[in-house]
Protein backbone atom coordinates (compact mmCIF):
# COMPACT_ATOMS: atom_id res chain seq x y z
CA UNK A 1 0.00 0.00 0.00
CA UNK A 2 1.45 3.48 -0.90
CA UNK A 3 0.55 6.18 1.44
CA UNK A 4 0.99 10.10 1.49
CA UNK A 5 1.69 11.88 4.50
CA UNK A 6 -0.19 15.15 5.55
CA UNK A 7 1.24 18.16 6.61
CA UNK A 8 -0.64 18.11 9.51
CA UNK A 9 -3.84 16.51 11.68
CA UNK A 10 -5.90 19.97 10.32
CA UNK A 11 -4.94 18.79 6.73
CA UNK A 12 -5.96 15.49 7.14
CA UNK A 13 -9.12 13.54 6.47
CA UNK A 14 -11.38 11.92 9.26
CA UNK A 15 -11.72 8.04 9.08
CA UNK A 16 -14.97 6.66 11.07
CA UNK A 17 -16.05 3.26 11.17
CA UNK A 18 -19.99 3.52 11.46
CA UNK A 19 -22.40 0.71 12.21
CA UNK A 20 -25.86 0.79 10.84
CA UNK A 21 -27.51 -1.35 13.86
CA UNK A 22 -31.07 -2.15 15.44
CA UNK A 23 -31.51 -3.27 19.25
CA UNK A 24 -35.07 -4.07 20.57
CA UNK A 25 -36.79 -2.01 17.65
CA UNK A 26 -34.39 0.85 18.16
CA UNK A 27 -31.55 2.21 15.71
CA UNK A 28 -28.50 2.73 16.81
CA UNK A 29 -25.44 4.03 15.18
CA UNK A 30 -22.10 3.88 17.06
CA UNK A 31 -18.89 5.89 15.64
CA UNK A 32 -15.29 5.16 16.06
CA UNK A 33 -13.37 7.57 14.33
CA UNK A 34 -9.12 9.10 14.45
CA UNK A 35 -7.55 11.52 11.90
CA UNK A 36 -5.11 10.02 9.70
CA UNK A 37 -1.40 10.84 9.79
CA UNK A 38 -1.10 9.10 5.97
CA UNK A 39 -3.57 8.93 3.85
CA UNK A 40 -3.89 5.95 1.57
CA UNK A 41 -3.69 7.03 -2.21
CA UNK A 42 -6.66 6.64 -4.76
CA UNK A 43 -7.53 3.76 -5.44
CA UNK A 44 -6.28 2.15 -1.89
CA UNK A 45 -7.55 1.60 0.88
CA UNK A 46 -6.77 2.48 5.04
CA UNK A 47 -6.14 -1.15 5.80
CA UNK A 48 -4.60 -1.00 8.99
CA UNK A 49 -6.26 2.04 10.73
CA UNK A 50 -9.26 0.69 9.38
CA UNK A 51 -9.00 -2.45 10.46
CA UNK A 52 -8.56 -0.61 13.97
CA UNK A 53 -11.40 1.20 13.62
CA UNK A 54 -13.18 -1.54 12.97
CA UNK A 55 -12.22 -4.03 16.10
CA UNK A 56 -12.91 -0.76 18.37
CA UNK A 57 -16.51 -0.41 17.19
CA UNK A 58 -17.53 -3.53 16.80
CA UNK A 59 -16.02 -4.41 20.55
CA UNK A 60 -18.35 -1.45 21.38
CA UNK A 61 -20.97 -3.00 19.61
CA UNK A 62 -20.10 -6.51 21.01
CA UNK A 63 -20.84 -5.03 24.65
CA UNK A 64 -24.09 -3.83 23.56
CA UNK A 65 -25.54 -6.96 23.30
CA UNK A 66 -25.78 -7.47 26.61
CA UNK A 67 -29.14 -4.79 27.03
CA UNK A 68 -30.47 -6.99 23.65
CA UNK A 69 -30.09 -8.52 20.96
CA UNK A 70 -28.29 -6.54 18.06
CA UNK A 71 -28.91 -6.41 14.16
CA UNK A 72 -27.95 -5.37 11.16
CA UNK A 73 -30.07 -2.59 10.13
CA UNK A 74 -28.99 -2.28 6.59
CA UNK A 75 -27.68 -5.89 5.51
CA UNK A 76 -24.09 -5.46 3.70
CA UNK A 77 -24.25 -1.81 4.23
CA UNK A 78 -24.23 -2.09 7.66
CA UNK A 79 -20.80 -1.73 8.47
CA UNK A 80 -18.99 1.15 6.54
CA UNK A 81 -15.49 2.95 6.89
CA UNK A 82 -15.86 6.39 5.42
CA UNK A 83 -12.96 9.22 5.30
CA UNK A 84 -14.58 12.54 5.60
CA UNK A 85 -12.76 16.10 5.74
CA UNK A 86 -12.49 17.69 9.29
CA UNK A 87 -15.18 20.32 8.49
CA UNK A 88 -17.88 17.28 8.36
CA UNK A 89 -17.33 16.33 11.83
CA UNK A 90 -18.94 18.36 13.76
CA UNK A 91 -21.95 19.39 11.72
CA UNK A 92 -22.77 17.27 8.87
CA UNK A 93 -22.37 13.57 10.72
CA UNK A 94 -24.05 14.45 13.44
CA UNK A 95 -26.55 15.98 11.18
CA UNK A 96 -26.79 12.75 9.25
CA UNK A 97 -26.62 10.17 12.02
CA UNK A 98 -29.52 12.08 13.95
CA UNK A 99 -31.99 11.71 10.17
CA UNK A 100 -30.70 8.38 10.22
CA UNK A 101 -31.86 7.48 13.92
CA UNK A 102 -35.30 9.33 13.47
CA UNK A 103 -36.28 8.51 10.12
CA UNK A 104 -34.27 4.86 9.76
CA UNK A 105 -34.34 5.64 5.54
CA UNK A 106 -31.20 3.94 5.19
CA UNK A 107 -30.71 5.20 1.41
CA UNK A 108 -31.11 8.38 2.38
CA UNK A 109 -28.55 8.09 4.95
CA UNK A 110 -26.41 6.23 2.36
CA UNK A 111 -26.96 9.08 -0.20
CA UNK A 112 -26.27 11.88 2.41
CA UNK A 113 -22.92 10.22 3.34
CA UNK A 114 -22.32 9.84 -0.39
CA UNK A 115 -22.22 13.88 -0.23
CA UNK A 116 -19.83 14.78 2.65
CA UNK A 117 -17.12 11.70 2.04
CA UNK A 118 -14.50 11.80 0.32
CA UNK A 119 -14.32 7.91 0.15
CA UNK A 120 -16.19 5.43 1.69
CA UNK A 121 -16.09 1.43 2.17
CA UNK A 122 -18.16 -1.27 3.53
CA UNK A 123 -16.48 -4.10 5.94
CA UNK A 124 -17.04 -7.35 6.04
CA UNK A 125 -14.96 -10.93 7.00
CA UNK A 126 -15.15 -14.16 5.74
CA UNK A 127 -13.74 -17.47 7.22
CA UNK A 128 -10.00 -17.66 7.97
CA UNK A 129 -9.80 -14.43 5.60
CA UNK A 130 -8.65 -10.89 7.25
CA UNK A 131 -11.43 -8.04 6.92
CA UNK A 132 -11.96 -6.68 3.58
CA UNK A 133 -12.80 -3.32 2.56
CA UNK A 134 -14.40 -2.92 -0.54
CA UNK A 135 -14.99 0.26 -2.19
CA UNK A 136 -18.37 2.06 -1.97
CA UNK A 137 -17.55 4.62 -4.40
Amino acid sequence: MVSIPVASVADSPYLVALALCDQGGKRLMPLAGRSQRVVAEAGESPDELGHALALELLLRVWQRSDAAALSRAAGPSSLLLVELPMNALPERLPELKADWLTTGDTEACLAALREIALRAWSMSVEKFQPVTLTPLW
